[in-house]
């Protein structure tokens, strides 16, 4: 049995991305350099094949799948699964005013206390276990439904994180070490209900043209 191929893509950049303001489940849309990140995506891709797009119905993500999509004239499906994880009373806030305002539970994030709970806001957080088991089931249910295919999931840093623990067999309790980067390709195979990587973190397409002196 030949592997589900999942290419999974981290949204272009957000002002607040940039800004370090952290999001979560607040629905923010791609600035100018996250649009011009996501047409260079969708460029990147346009030679490959791909069965299926789908994303996380927040715009971030659903701006970033529109522009590959466009480029195929293909659909894309919306998975709240593929969410970022929600922080509650965090979101909205620059990390800075989250140590300040909630310390203690500030250092338990920082401390990576997967259980730990965070303070509630608009909405009730997820603890970092029960986001990693939302994320990664999302994805792995993707996979299984589609065998053998292509698929492109587009997605969020910390689901991208997720895909990259489980696939590597990484501890939830170790610091994140890797890069987890805006409009950044990462390759995956499912097998068995396994994922394994293949690729990760290709940003390539991202730098911007160099022109020899003719052009």
């Amino acid at each position: 049995m030949s592997p589900t191929t999942i290419i999974l893509i981290r949204h272009g950049e957000t002002a607040w991305n940039a800004e370090r303001r952290l999001q979560g489940h607040i629905d923010i849309a791609l600035n100018d350099e996250g649009l011009r990140q996501a047409s260079a995506l969708a460029e990147a891709l346009e030679g490959e094949h791909i069965d299926l797009i789908v994303s996380s119905d927040l715009q971030r993500a659903a701006q970033t799948a529109d522009a590959v999509a466009r480029t195929r004239s293909m659909p894309v499906q919306r998975d709240p699964l593929l969410r970022e994880r929600c922080f509650g009373g965090f979101e909205g806030l620059l990390y800075a005013e989250i140590e300040q305002r909630f310390p203690v539970e500030f250092a338990a994030w920082q401390a990576r206390e997967i259980d730990a709970p965070m303070p509630s806001g608009a909405r009730v957080a997820e603890t970092f276990r029960q986001f990693y088991q939302r994320a990664v089931a999302a994805i792995i249910q993707w996979g299984r439904a589609h065998p053998g295919q292509t698929l492109a999931l587009v997605a969020h840093g910390g689901v991208l994180e997720c895909a990259y623990r489980a696939a590597l067999g990484l501890s939830l309790e170790t610091p994140r070490d890797f890069p987890v980067l805006n409009a950044s390709i990462n390759r995956f195979h499912l097998l068995d209900g396994k994922l394994s990587l293949v690729s990760w973190g290709e940003v390539g397409h991202l730098q911007p043209r160099v022109l020899d002196e003719l052009n």
